[in-house]
């Protein structure tokens, strides 16, 4: 599996410095729906934007299968398993110090598809706002 997604993420950033891959969004995108607020943008709603697709249509089929599998790894480890963890770091602090003020700050992958550090607040019941770029805290 670790060579099959080494020779995927090769082949892919190969396509994508000929022209024959395009990701659907700059870098540009992302920043600007981020300030913005638009968290439920079609670009914060994969899983998976944040490490490379292994799966795709031209696969044979017991590669497809070591591509799904893969990519379901990576979901669970990268990215679910980071976000509740990040989640209950944030929670515990709260919780510790409900005397104190806080100011988190995250990367934009920690708020993209489903189970993000802001769903597992809002869970553990938590009001969870956006404050917009140049707005006063």
């Amino acid at each position: 599996q670790v060579v099959f997604a080494l020779n995927q993420t090769l082949l892919q950033q190969e396509s994508l410095r000929a022209g024959s891959f395009q990701i659907p969004y700059t870098t540009e995108d992302l920043i600007k729906h981020y300030n913005c607020g638009d968290l439920s943008s079609i670009i914060f709603n994969h899983d998976t934007s944040q490490v490379p697709n292994f799966i795709n249509a031209t696969l044979p089929a017991h590669e497809r299968i070591t591509a799904q599998e893969i990519d379901s790894y990576f979901r669970q480890e990268l990215i679910y398993k980071r976000n509740a963890r990040m989640g209950r770091r944030v929670k515990d602090l709260l919780e510790e110090h409900p005397d104190k003020s806080f100011f988190f700050a995250f990367g934009a992958g920690h708020f993209m598809g489903n189970n993000t550090v802001i769903d597992v607040l809002r869970r553990e019941g938590y009001e969870v706002e956006h404050t917009p770029a140049g707005q006063a805290i």
